[in-house]
């Protein structure tokens, strides 16, 4: 377990360049760029995200750049650019938070959504190492493993290794596999996977068994009263009413801070695919009263936990209990009254400041949540008023509220003409003349992109604001520093993306793509080359697949060469296949570099090499490799990848790690989610006020780091 753990963290590290996985806790993915290095966050408290991104058993996630040296753009001379010097930024040494990839690394997977790419039928070369029947060429793909299959051969296989191994890379792989992979829908109540995950919650001498399995229940995602009875005791620290209960869960004393804060985000995952209402309730009443008691812990970890799967678990909305209330919510039962809770955690100064920096996420995700708060509510009005005053001129607040402000207004805001909304663009697009904080002024590029990509449903037209918001990005573009650039490169492409995942297509602006191309043409840098050609991907442009190719083959840079793969993948450039698998198979050594050159074959929905692959898991010596092949294979895996991975888990013959990354891959293969499940928890998250148990770069084991 701890090698997968160390595997895990170098895998962050390398992902913050192009993250894709981590080793700790059953290995975790997160894709090129997705890794948040070790560090102070924005406002020096708490170590900085480790690029996410899937792993191997305890998968570390993407490993951050290489410590880049700071930089810091000085006041602009042009509008749209960075106006005040920045007081955030990188220290004198260590990875560089304030670049665009590690906001990448968060929130890509709805943006490559693999899955669905995977799933497609598509055509591709040949099937003889699956079908083993002389057919070649033009074979259709087979989707996701069926039932029988994953029933049958996936979950007796992770059971056995339960059961069978020692090894903590293979338990805590085959534990989040398990767990991914769900109970049976045809089961009578009873939770199989439960009573198998269940005993290793209180694993002796070995922490993070424990934690996986805590948060493993979570993404089992089955709320039974028995499972969330549980996780609120393991939350609460009730060690003795465990024991009493579970004879297979002895506790030796107190149960661990880090379990318990796992706990809390288990909570969160089962409630957010819950649709039992007394169910949500109740683990809505369980997060706020541990965050009552919060105050008088010395850990970050439980509060942060608490806070974000409040988000996670909407209640409904009372359109006749709509006023703002002061003082404690001690009843929660409705949407308003989640709300109301965290308006009031948000505005109390005797909470640490960067607990209160994850309530503007968790704000957001309530507001936005089907169906969402309506537009004219007060007490949306009155978060929205919040959020706003924290980033005026001379505000006195923290960076982090800061931050978690403007991630939060570019989840709230859209495009059209509601009071609100004019306001909120109007600070959002003033933050870079009124905030000093550097990474708030970066932050609030994407931010007005996501605004600018959302058509409102409000007065006026549903995308008046857009001029505005284009404007703000195009100047940025053109005339801001590299920082500055690439963060609008990237911004740019997910505004019009978000127009063509809104069914707003006609209005993308070819303009924006030409700008970017240009951009991409002149650029230099890997980290500008990286941004531009993931922007030019996400708004699909083929007209710039030449340009985005010519970068992927010449540039000597192994993140700027991966972010372009997978830029190549999501703009479909099919033709670059045989280019793209080729530099797979030369990165045996580049695991960075393997994995985001997978995730552009899975978005090319090419499968062809998962042979070569396998193969290549098995001569995998280090856990950075074993970790990227092993996202690698359940990136581009299939059903036909289920029998050679599974006689790959029973080769004792094979290292431990090895085996314990291709249970990862199975789990990928198998899972039950159209995305990784962290997912939830990482999109459009403030990773600057980061907790060890959220994300941790040195040794894979937050959250975030799980495959």
């Amino acid at each position: 377990m701890k090698k997968l753990l160390t595997a895990g963290a170098l895998i962050a590290l390398a992902s913050l360049t192009l993250q894709d996985f981590s080793l700790g806790h059953g290995g975790t993915y997160r894709g090129p760029g997705d890794t948040v290095p070790p560090g102070p966050g924005g406002g020096g408290g708490g170590g900085g995200p480790a690029t996410p991104g899937p792993g191997g058993p305890s998968t570390p996630g993407p490993a951050a750049p290489g410590s880049p040296g700071p930089s810091t753009p000085g006041a602009p001379s042009t509008p749209g650019a960075p106006g005040a010097r920045p007081t955030t930024g990188p220290a004198n040494s260590g990875p560089d938070l304030t670049e665009w990839k590690y906001w990448w690394g968060f929130n890509k997977e709805p943006y490559l959504n693999l899955k669905a790419h995977i799933n497609d039928n598509i055509q591709t070369g040949s099937d003889d190492f699956f079908a083993g029947n002389g057919q070649s060429g033009g074979a259709k793909q087979v989707m996701r493993p069926n039932e029988v299959t994953i029933r049958t051969k996936v979950v007796p296989a992770m059971i056995k290794a339960l059961e069978t191994e020692r090894a903590n890379d293979i338990i805590t792989g085959a534990l989040i596999a398990l767990a991914k992979i769900g109970d049976a829908k045809s089961e009578g109540g009873k939770s199989e996977m439960f009573e198998k995950i269940r005993p290793f919650l209180a694993n002796k001498g070995e922490a993070e068994i424990g934690e996986t399995a805590a948060v493993a229940l979570g993404i089992l995602a089955n709320d039974s009263p028995e499972i969330v009875e549980l996780l609120i005791m393991v939350l609460d620290d009730k060690s003795a009413e465990i024991r009493s209960k579970y004879k297979d869960v002895q506790f030796e004393t107190e149960v661990p801070m880090r379990t318990r804060a796992f706990a809390g985000y288990g909570l969160g995952l089962i409630g957010f695919r819950s649709t039992d209402v007394a169910r949500k309730q109740q683990i809505n009443a369980a997060l706020v009263g541990m965050l009552d008691k919060s105050k008088r812990m010395s850990s970050r970890d439980i509060p942060v936990a608490c806070l974000t799967s409040i988000g996670l678990v909407p209640l409904a909305f009372d359109a006749n209990d709509d006023e703002v209330k002061s003082g404690r919510q001690t009843e929660i039962k409705t949407r308003n009254d989640q709300l109301r809770f965290l308006i009031e955690y948000y505005k109390d100064d005797n909470q640490e400041k960067q607990n209160r920096a994850h309530a503007p996420t968790a704000l957001a995700r309530l507001l936005n949540a089907e169906p969402a708060v309506p537009g004219g509510s007060k007490i949306r009005g009155e978060v929205v008023k919040l959020l706003t005053s924290e980033l005026l001129k001379n505000a006195k607040t923290s960076q982090e509220l800061q931050q978690s402000s403007v991630l939060a207004l570019g989840q709230i805001g859209d495009c059209d003409n509601d009071p609100w909304d004019i306001e909120i663009r109007k600070v959002v697009l003033g933050v870079s003349d009124a905030v000093k904080d550097q990474q708030s002024q970066l932050f609030s590029y994407m931010a007005a992109a996501q605004i600018g990509g959302r058509p409102g449903t409000g007065e006026g037209e549903p995308l008046s604001g857009i001029k505005d918001v284009r404007k703000y990005l195009l100047e940025t573009l053109t005339k801001g520093k590299p920082a500055e650039r690439s963060w609008a490169g990237l911004s740019i492409g997910v505004l019009e993306r978000g127009l063509q995942d809104t069914n707003n297509k006609a209005a993308m602006s070819p303009d924006m793509a030409k700008a970017v191309s240009g951009a991409l043409a002149d650029s230099k840098t890997p980290l500008e080359i990286g941004a531009y050609a993931i922007a030019l991907g996400l708004m699909g442009d083929v007209d710039s697949k030449l340009v985005v190719t010519e970068k992927f083959l010449k540039t000597g840079d192994a993140d700027a060469q991966g972010y372009c793969a997978v830029g190549l993948g999501l703009m479909n450039a099919k033709d670059q296949i045989k280019d793209i698998q080729d530099v797979i198979r030369k990165s045996k050594y580049k695991p960075d570099l393997l994995r985001s050159a997978a995730i552009g074959l899975g978005l090319l929905g090419d499968k062809s090499i998962v042979p070569e692959l396998i193969d290549m898991l098995a001569g995998a010596q280090t856990l950075s490799s074993q970790a990227a092949i092993a996202s690698a294979l359940g990136f581009i895996g299939d059903a036909r990848s289920v029998d050679p991975l599974v006689k790959f888990i029973e080769d004792k013959d094979k290292t431990n790690g090895a085996r314990g990354f291709a249970a990862v891959a199975l789990g990928i293969v198998a899972d039950k989610e159209p995305l990784p499940w962290n997912s939830k928890i990482s999109v459009n998250i403030n990773y600057r006020a980061n907790t060890p148990s959220l994300t941790s770069p040195d040794a894979g084991t937050g959250i975030l780091d799980i495959l």
